[in-house]
């Protein structure tokens, strides 16, 4: 009975040993697979480009672009660069690279490439491009599939990158004030900061509602103070009299209602997004933005 027993326990042993070698056995063969697949990836990748010279380079990556494929085009870039990283065509090469990244929504990589573009080619005529790109990256950089499609207020959001994006351009204009890109860089710096100055007003709003009416107020002063000019000043003035209001500053909240309506005789001559359509006051109904 007892042989009986060992017997049966040498067996489940010899048994249990034969499942552990074939379980490594087979999780071998599955990494060798993996290998063997990855490099026959690389070797594919490789000949893909067999024959190929610089100019076919650029020629299938433009045309890679022109057609969207921006995952395909960076490849094709990347290859470009590594099979000739040097030459007059290398930093154009780059500069192309950024581009590709900015268009397949990669924004990190794309200032990461405009950013060594210029340290490497300081004097390139071409230097003012890779300003006007990274202004470009952060201006559109918070547009997403929402944005394109309802009538959302950028100006509620988070302004980090409105700001990098309207120092940059100010930097564009500062340091190449004769480039082709100014015209349109002044442009896109006035939008941006009519939406840092209503974004001001967005938060000295939130501190009405707080009661932080001493906060409320500072901020309607930067309105005024640093973004005159610009459709939020109106609103700025209503939040600062109200502020002085409820802060018993009764001379200070005459003074903000006399600038209004000296300035501003006729209400706002710019309406805010909320009150532009029926669609805007149900985005700001819902309240996704706030």
């Amino acid at each position: 009975m007892l042989q009986r027993v060992i017997s049966t326990m040498r067996f489940n042993l010899i048994k249990f040993l034969f499942i552990c070698s074939l379980s490594l056995f087979l999780q071998g063969c599955e990494t060798l697979k993996s290998l063997s697949s990855f490099t026959g990836s690389d070797s594919e990748n490789e000949d893909l480009y067999v024959g190929w010279n610089a100019e076919r380079f650029r020629t299938e990556a433009k045309a890679a672009l022109d057609t969207g494929s921006y995952d395909k085009a960076i490849k094709i870039y990347e290859a470009l660069s590594a099979r000739y990283p040097f030459g007059d065509e290398s930093a154009q090469n780059q500069l192309d690279m950024a581009y590709a990244y900015y268009k397949n929504s990669d924004p990190e990589a794309s200032i990461a490439a405009a950013d060594r573009f210029i340290k490497i080619n300081p004097r390139s005529t071409s230097v003012d491009y890779a300003y006007y790109l990274k202004g470009l990256v952060n201006y559109n950089r918070d547009i997403g599939f929402i944005d394109r499609f309802l009538p959302t207020d950028s100006s509620q959001r988070d302004p980090g990158s409105a700001r990098q994006a309207y120092e940059i351009f100010s930097e564009l204009i500062r340091r190449f004030p004769q480039s082709k890109y100014v015209a349109d860089s002044r442009e896109r710096m006035i939008a941006l900061k009519n939406n840092l100055a209503m974004y001001e007003v967005h938060v000295a709003r939130f501190y009405m509602k707080r009661k932080a009416y001493v906060a409320a107020a500072n901020r309607a002063k930067t309105v005024v103070e640093k973004y005159d000019r610009t459709p939020a000043v109106p609103y700025a003035l209503q939040v600062l009299k109200e502020a002085y209001v409820q802060l018993d500053q009764q001379d200070l909240a005459k003074d903000a209602a006399r600038v209004y309506d000296l300035n501003f005789p006729n209400g706002p001559p710019v309406q805010e997004h909320k009150d532009a359509t029926f669609s805007h006051k149900v985005w700001d109904f819902i309240g996704l933005e706030k």
